[in-house]
């Protein structure tokens, strides 16, 4: 009770308040992008995200599917990554950023072939978060060797 009294008051003075939820779906939203890129999303790729939000987040099988879906709606909802990748840069250390990268390429991967629009959004992502190229093709070879 006195937690919904004290956002109250922070709303009142227009203070925002933390979104528990803003990291683990900014990061599900943002593994979405790069599984949608191509126009093909597949089961194998909604269950990987699972398994992966699973493990990240420590949720059940029904709390990762549940994230997936409402990531997926803000993702359809949203213009650009920046709304997800602010969260991300603002939150996760250079550790938790490389494993992000590392997994969208595992997304990406899923289909064993490397489509353009997907690089793409990894590339605008690396930019956006503080990431090199070179970043990227380390993620990207861990994942592929993960793969394996």
């Amino acid at each position: 009770m006195l937690d919904r009294l004290f956002k109250s008051f922070a709303k009142d003075r227009g203070e925002e308040t933390p979104d528990e939820d803003a990291l683990p779906r900014a990061v599900a939203a943002l593994l979405v992008e790069a599984a949608r890129a191509d126009e093909e999303y597949t089961d194998e790729e909604r269950g990987l995200i699972d398994r992966i939000l699973m493990g990240q987040f420590r949720l059940s099988a029904e709390g990762a599917a549940d994230l997936r879906a409402r990531a997926e709606a803000a993702q359809a909802e949203a213009n650009d990554l920046y709304q997800f990748s602010r969260v991300v840069k603002d939150a996760l250390d250079r550790d938790g950023k490389m494993q992000l990268v590392e997994d969208m390429w595992r997304v990406v991967l899923t289909d064993e072939e490397r489509d353009p629009h997907e690089e793409m959004v990894i590339r605008r992502l690396i930019g956006l978060i503080h990431l090199e190229d070179t970043d990227s093709t380390a993620a990207r070879r861990r994942a592929e060797a993960s793969a394996e």
